[in-house]
């Protein structure tokens, strides 16, 4: 019998009604702080996998989850970010930032922002799953993106056309999140300033 339940459950695991993705920005569902990070597994600029607590390295991390290299709001942020990264390691921070895009257009955002921090991709969504900011792009907005000739399977290489809500955590050495800034209002990101005083 329980062999039967268990096959009668299976095709259900997979199907959408489990899936951790809103139906849109406004509905997401973020992880709170004092959570244990998860763990999700990235893809580095090489195409190698990875998982997030290998590039944390029990070290204290800012991860920052952006939208793509598409976003001009996003590419602001991360030029920010360059600009207090040395006050950030200087108290012994390190910093990812995470994107659905493919590790091919990583490597066009990280050469025109000229960064030195790590980028990575999450092109099948699993981290945005897990940190509770994924969700689906609606048909209207994406037809929008596409009249500004920005595709969202072209440079995430997936079928899913979802987007993270930007958002960034805070990630003591135990491997606890100590800060979450998540808007779904995409326009608007958390102030260097704001960010250095988090990490004090």
């Amino acid at each position: 019998m329980k062999r039967l339940l268990f096959l009668l459950l299976l095709p259900f695991a997979f199907s959408p009604l489990f899936a951790e993705v809103a139906a849109d920005a406004e509905n997401v569902s973020v992880i709170e702080a004092g959570s244990d990070v998860p763990n999700p597994i990235l893809i580095q600029m090489d195409g190698k996998s990875v998982k997030l607590s290998d590039l944390r390295n029990d070290e204290p991390t800012v991860v920052v989850f952006y939208r793509g290299g598409w976003c001009p709001y996003c590419n602001r942020q991360l030029s920010a970010l360059q600009e207090v990264m040395p006050q950030l390691k200087e108290k012994g921070w390190k910093l990812i930032a995470i994107s659905p895009d493919k590790p091919e257009e990583l490597k066009k955002t990280l050469e025109k922002n000229e960064l030195d921090y790590v980028l990575a991709s999450d092109s099948r969504m699993e981290a945005a799953e897990a940190f509770g900011i994924a969700f689906q792009v609606d048909t209207p907005t994406i037809e929008k993106y596409k009249s500004y000739d920005i595709d969202l399977i072209k440079s995430s290489g997936q079928p899913h056309q979802q987007l993270p809500v930007p958002s960034v955590f805070l990630i003591n050495a135990e491997g606890q999140i100590t800060f979450v800034y998540s808007n779904p209002d995409y326009k608007t990101r958390l102030s260097s300033k704001e960010l250095l005083r988090a990490a004090e």
